[in-house]
């Protein structure tokens, strides 16, 4: 295998980079664990933001901290102390943040976990297991935000929503914040006398400047383990927790009439109501549910248009789902170095719930009504870590059958499209010797009650799991990792034939000869590993090596996400960080890596190497930028079932630039530029965000991005028969524009206004139409038969092309214009009122327009929005109202 030019560049920086980094010295790595000794309470402090309560003379101040950021292990520009009390039901901190400048104090104002303006975080490892803690923030203005944290603090979930109690107030002196934690809220084992784990930071926004009680260097490898200690709590018996939240939601739907159309009379209204709840079974594990669960208030997902075989991959947005969802987080190849595999996962939670995956045919004069989405009757989720340090998770949720009414003529009938379906997750991890070792396992199982013919296309039954181990030594500087995972499908007979011949794997391929399509199976199995070994410490140099590998037949996209499997892959990581601040700069980071894969017969598919740096300048601007190569490669996915086909390689390059987002006015512009050799690719892509804050609870932002892209090879149809297919391609030339705007008025910590706003607009024009001849065939422009004039007609009253074909082999067939515009517009405009701690009033008003009139895959901005905003809207008006107790 030839090295390119690259890629010899990279392995040179690697060893200058290493070389540098075997006569650097660690930083101080017996730096001295902090303690505070806490006290009981006397009385309860009353929590207004004052601090004045005689109490809190009970205990002292601790103080001097250490700046982390942006130099690190230096005295910071602005004090910072504490006190801690605790009593049967609470701990409760007192901070006080002194500032020298007083006025320019920055007291942003925005929603629940925003993280932004002057701010103090207090972390607390109730478990000390040295791998968790409980995040809870306080902005100047009064504002919460939390988090709880896993992997030794490398893994946020900031959806986690405690209820706790903030005050702040600003004096001559700085801010205080003063707090009061539930212990409910923790997680602690019953012992006469308990050590905690802590940590307390305070960020100053203006001048972008960290410092903390606990002195943890930059780069070290964890962040928990190296907390302070919190002492003197003694005797507290852990608070059995059982939250209730039953709700009531009210929606009406207004959209244009259809004429003719029974279902679609332009109005539709519904009221509902459901259940949330949260129960502490024992002090170590809490059992959630969700009865009749209504997500109405969550964002619409942005729009795109997808021209690939390849499903699209959406983040969660709803609340049940995003909390506590690191603790099922199982990703085979969670590794910096692999390549389009960072969303692939075990779990993928948007299955539950999803639009339903059949579409009943219907004939000219029939019209259908289709569920919005599958019916989750009720999900329940069991998590916790016990006091040695077995974490569990254990996820079960039904959705019911679902049926499609059909009116033909004034007479009905229902269709079912979806399976009453059980899902289930299992999730354990035990840790050794303080975190320094992991070991764990998953399994996740789909089970579906299929009544009709009609969905004997979905597996009857799927299954997936595997065990993971993860081991780091010498201070946690160095390690290893690995997984190993299993997958078994059954169903009908067509079920696993397209499970088989599906984008993930292609069975059906003419030159697999190490695959074949077997029609007569019900069941398909797979397999999958990775392995990695790596160095995370202070020093400039980390870096990290890996190997993966997917059965062809691993398949696990039932509950899961995959994009495809058949393959093997190999990879290395090298970065170079200096982390404080020279020159001009306060930091920089330069990282190299290449990557490798190939199939399962031992062919090299493609090889990868890439180049990237980051850093911020001592004004607080940040620049990044990187460079690709892709060398020539095979594609065993262009022709969608067809050869393997010889693609020519590709480079691109994008550089970032950034302002100080503590300032009224940021902004953050970028560009992306890719060409394929052999003319065969180019591509431009411009994007910006730009953010106003005229006041403290006003925030504006304007995030646009204009890609423009021209693929030699853009797939269009299969034509011919089976035992001759006809691939067609054409050149695409393809102008795609959306902007995302947003508006935030907080007009207290309880009480805000959020508009989200995104017209997107693509258009896509095809010509230069070819037929695939030899796939592998050594020149670019051998590969293919490009249709002549005479070969060509089209009929523009059916929108259709025809082929007579010419070469060599002759042959006539015809292909619909493959030409689009497409346009939308999707907004949410919410009001979200905490009226109680815990308790919500949801006023939503989401509107959406999509019209996909063809205009001959033209683009023109204008005139493509004037289009967009004169065609119908659905406008959906909800009003959600929830309660939330405590027993």
């Amino acid at each position: 295998m030839k090295i390119s030019t690259l890629s010899k560049i990279v392995l040179i920086i690697t060893l200058v980079m290493f070389c540098d980094s075997a006569f650097s010295k660690d930083a101080d790595s017996t730096i001295a664990k902090r303690t505070y000794r806490t006290a009981f309470a006397k009385s309860a402090p009353l929590i207004d933001g004052l601090g004045i309560d005689e109490c809190w003379s009970q205990v002292e101040w601790t103080a001097n901290f250490t700046q982390t950021q942006p130099a690190e292990n230096k005295p910071p520009t602005q004090q910072t102390s504490f006190k801690v009390l605790y009593d049967n039901d609470n701990v409760y901190f007192l901070i006080r943040c002194s500032d020298t400048e007083p006025m320019k104090i920055r007291k942003i104002m925005e929603r629940r976990d925003n993280f932004s303006g002057d701010m103090v975080f207090v972390e607390i490892d109730s478990y000390y297991d040295k791998q968790t803690d409980f995040l809870f923030a306080a902005s100047a203005s009064g504002e919460k935000s939390d988090a709880a944290m896993t992997q030794d603090g490398f893994n946020e979930d900031d959806n986690w929503n405690p209820v706790w109690f903030l005050k702040t107030s600003v004096d001559s002196q700085g801010w205080i914040a003063e707090m009061k934690i539930p212990l409910s809220q923790l997680r602690f084992a019953k012992k006469p006398e308990m050590v905690w784990g802590l940590q307390v930071t305070r960020a100053v926004y203006r001048l972008q400047e960290r410092s903390s009680w606990q002195y943890i260097p930059k780069g070290s490898p964890g962040l928990i383990h190296l907390f302070g200690e919190l002492e003197g709590i003694s005797n507290l018996k852990p608070k059995r927790q059982i939250e209730l939240m039953p709700y009531a939601v009210g929606k009406t739907e207004r959209s244009p009439k259809t004429p003719g159309d029974p279902f679609n009379t332009g109005k539709l209204s519904k009221a509902s109501a459901g259940l949330d709840g949260k129960v502490a079974i024992t002090n170590d594990f809490t059992l959630d549910f969700t009865i009749n669960p209504d997500f109405g208030q969550v964002e619409a997902d942005p729009s795109e248009v997808n021209l690939t075989a390849f499903e699209s991959y959406f983040s969660e947005k709803r609340p049940f789902f995003i909390e506590g969802r690191n603790i099922f987080e199982f990703n085979p190849y969670q590794t910096i170095v692999i390549h389009n595999m960072y969303s692939d996962n075990l779990f993928y939670s948007r299955r539950i719930g999803r639009y339903p995956q059949y579409y009943p045919s219907l004939a000219g004069n029939e019209y259908v009504k289709m569920p919005e989405a599958t019916t989750i009757l009720g999900a329940m989720k069991v998590s916790g870590k016990t006091k040695k340090g077995l974490s569990v998770g254990i996820l079960e949720s039904m959705t019911s059958r679902e049926n499609a009414l059909i009116d033909s003529a004034g007479i009905r009938r229902k269709e079912p499209v979806e399976p009453f379906t059980n899902y289930f997750v299992g999730r354990v991890q035990q840790d050794f010797n303080k975190g320094t070792t992991t070991l764990g396992g998953m399994v996740t199982a789909v089970n579906r009650n299929i009544e009709s013919p009609a969905l004997d296309f979905l597996h009857s039954e799927a299954y997936s799991g595997g065990i993971d181990f993860q081991h780091n030594w010498n201070k946690r500087t160095w390690y290893v990792a690995g997984n190993a995972i299993f997958s078994n499908v059954r169903g009908s007979k067509q079920a696993i034939l397209n499970t088989q011949t599906s984008s993930a794997r292609y069975y059906q391929r003419p030159d697999a000869r190490y695959l074949g399509v077997d029609s007569s199976l019900n069941s398909l199995s797979g397999y999958g590993a990775s392995f990695k070994f790596g160095r995370s410490s202070q020093k400039k140099l980390q870096f990290e090596t890996s190997v993966a590998l997917r059965s062809p037949g691993l398949e696990y996209n039932d509950i899961g996400y995959m994009r495809y499997s058949d393959v093997i892959h190999h990879g290395t990581w090298v970065a170079y960080y200096i982390r404080n601040p020279f020159a001009i700069f306060n930091n920089f980071y330069l990282n190299t890596n290449y990557w490798v894969y190939w199939n399962f017969s031992g062919q090299l598919l493609s090889t990868y190497a890439n180049i990237n740096f980051n850093s911020q300048f001592k004004n607080k601007w940040r620049i990044n930028g990187q460079f690709n190569r892709q060398s020539q490669g095979i594609s065993t996915t262009l022709l969608r079932g067809g050869p393997s086909f010889i693609m020519p390689g590709n480079q691109s390059f994008n550089l970032n630039v950034g302002s100080d987002y503590s300032k009224k006015l940021s902004f953050f512009i970028g560009n992306y530029h890719g060409s394929g050799d052999a003319k065969s690719f180019t591509g431009h892509e411009y994007y910006a965000e730009i953010n106003y804050k005229p006041t403290n609870s006003i925030s504006i932002s304007i995030d646009p991005d204009y890609m423009i892209q021209d693929q030699d090879l853009q797939y269009v149809t299969t034509a011919g028969t089976s035992v001759d297919p006809v691939y067609i391609f054409g050149r695409l030339q393809q102008k795609t524009l959306g902007i995302t705007f947003r508006l935030n008025y907080t007009i207290n910590p309880e009480l805000s206004i959020e508009y989200y706003g995104q017209p997107f607009i693509s258009a896509g024009i095809f010509d230069q139409f070819k037929r695939v001849t030899q796939p592998d065939a050594a020149r670019y422009t051998e590969r293919y038969h490009l249709f002549s004039v005479d070969e060509l007609s089209y009929d523009p009253a059916s929108l259709t092309y025809s082929v007579t074909d010419n070469s060599s082999v002759k042959s006539a067939y015809s292909f619909g214009d493959p030409n689009y515009n497409f346009r939308q517009f999707r907004s949410n405009l919410v009001i979200r009122w905490e009226y109680l701690p815990g308790s919500t009033l949801y006023l939503v008003w989401s509107q959406g327009r999509t019209d996909a009139n063809t205009n001959g895959g033209a683009f023109s901005y204008g005139n493509d929005l004037r289009s967009l905003f004169s065609s119908s809207a659905n406008n959906v008006f909800l009003i959600k109202f929830s309660y939330w107790f405590s027993l």
